[in-house]
């Protein structure tokens, strides 16, 4: 019989490789993309599956969640607690567990994707109009405010009947939502950290997933709707095809020479990931602890200005002259930031333990059925009147992000856009700056003080005012005109 206790038994200088300890996140990520290989085999295989838009990752995490369940619940214990997942001290004792891996790992794939994302110099075939790049940075700070707001307000109301559920914990909704995985692990922790009866992590990650459905299946009604009334031509089979331009361009390092071009965009993705550390790292060592976890909480963020800055310093340097090739692929990027999100989605997916969430499945229902609902027709309102020329479009792509990440936008974007012919997709990548800016406030200011049992009524008060602050901004032109 094989036994799967901690069985690391070195001398403290020494490690033994044949030992599965020395395998155990190696082990971990092998049954991350297990999952991701079943679930694309599946969605191949079964026409309807493959219609439904749902990403390989989202599958494939609900595949392992299915998994671990039924595993769960006929040996009591969590799966990936078991030892053999598990990093253990030279005596055999476990010092992190699976769980606790999986969500380091989604954390640091969430920031390793945004870095990747913004060291891209473009997306689309059109130039980025300034007004449009602006208005979706309004419209994305305005849905993380909505669904703030409708969140808080729910379990204000649920928490007088659930005692272990934080009443301010409604605004995880706008961080699974509106940001994803990432988000929505990173704040479900702090919540957890100062309230131990709830657990935030998992209720954080379990609402990211219906997100992700949420994205998926209700992306693909609407779209089949609008197809149904002749809006839009669309075709769910047809898949985006790259060419020889995309991959290799003039001017750009060779594809394999003394170093590959591939690990070069990995070390300058990594290098930038790394100098954002340092930094958080310095700045954490004059903070309070709380702040400090706020600080880390935005890894992304920071990642995301130093991966711009990264990019504004060679463009100067290539301009001078002094870097004579272009290091930066595009194409690459977009598959460095595929391949972080397909991770930090299935592994946020299959770290959910159902059996911790089961007091709250009613409020994460409601959550995610008003958070649907709200988002798709507040964007959809938005749309069709700040970008009339393409709103279908620009619904796709900010409907995707808004309710999973940048790349489910993407995805439905390109069932009806396949070639980028419209500025949605330049759009969904140059709004990250306003919309950090206009974010700032809610994210920096108002969530940690919500997370740290603040007067819940006063923040929720804040965000609708926000919000209406907002409406102001973006529906500006409209506004001066009726006063005209």
């Amino acid at each position: 019989m094989i036994s799967w206790e901690c069985n690391f038994l070195v001398n403290q200088n020494q490690v033994i490789f044949s030992d599965y300890s020395s395998w155990s996140v190696l082990t971990l990520i092998a049954v991350l993309f297990i999952g991701m290989m079943i679930a694309h085999i599946l969605k191949n295989n079964i026409k309807k599956l493959n219609q439904s838009l749902i990403p390989a990752s989202v599958l494939g995490g609900i595949i392992i969640l299915l998994f671990t369940t039924i595993y769960n619940l006929a040996t009591g214990e969590s799966f990936f607690d078991l030892p053999a997942l598990s990093i253990c001290d030279s005596d055999g004792n476990i010092i992190r567990t699976g769980s606790e891996i999986l969500q380091i790992i989604t954390y640091h794939a969430l920031g390793l994707g945004f870095v990747a994302t913004s060291l891209r110099s473009k997306t689309g075939k059109n130039k980025p109009n300034f007004k449009d790049v602006f208005n979706t940075g309004c419209v994305t700070v305005s849905t993380y405010l909505m669904q703030a707001s409708l969140g808080i307000i729910i379990t204000i109301i649920v928490a007088k009947f659930i005692p272990t559920l934080v009443p301010g914990s409604g605004v995880i909704l706008a961080l699974a939502y509106g940001q994803g995985t990432g988000q929505a692990l990173t704040w479900g922790n702090m919540f957890q950290t100062l309230n131990p009866d709830f657990n935030g992590s998992n209720f954080g990650l379990t609402l990211a997933a219906m997100g992700f459905l949420s994205a998926s299946i209700g992306g693909v009604v609407y779209l089949m709707l609008l197809k149904k009334r002749g809006k839009i031509n669309t075709n769910i089979e047809e898949k985006l095809q790259y060419t020889v331009d995309d991959i290799q361009i003039k001017k750009e390092v060779e594809m394999t020479g003394s170093i590959d071009k591939f690990t070069i965009q990995t070390a300058l993705v990594v290098f930038v990931y790394a100098v954002s550390f340092l930094f958080m790292y310095l700045i954490g060592q004059f903070v309070g602890y709380d702040l400090k976890q706020t600080i880390f909480g935005f890894n992304f963020f920071i990642g995301t200005l130093f991966a711009i800055l990264l990019k504004w310093i060679i463009n100067k340097l290539t301009k001078k002259g002094i870097i004579k090739r272009k290091y930066i692929n595009d194409f690459m990027m977009n598959r460095i930031a595929g391949i972080a999100f397909d991770i930090m989605i299935v592994a946020g997916i299959a770290v959910i333990d159902l059996r911790l969430i089961k007091d709250y499945w009613s409020v994460i229902l409601i959550l995610s059925f008003v958070g649907l609902v709200s988002t798709l027709f507040y964007i959809r309102f938005c749309c069709h009147k700040l970008f009339p020329n393409y709103k279908y479009e620009q619904f796709c792509a900010l409907y995707g992000m808004l309710t999973g990440t940048a790349s489910t936008g993407m995805i439905l974007l390109r069932e009806i856009d396949p070639n980028y012919e419209t500025p949605a997709s330049d759009n969904l990548v140059y709004q990250n700056l306003p919309a950090m800016l206009f974010g700032l406030p809610l994210i920096m200011w108002i969530v940690p003080r919500i997370v740290n049992g603040g007067d819940i009524v006063l923040y929720l008060s804040l965000i609708i005012i926000f919000f209406i602050v907002m409406q102001f901004i973006q529906f500006r032109s409209y506004i001066f005109k009726k006063k005209k």
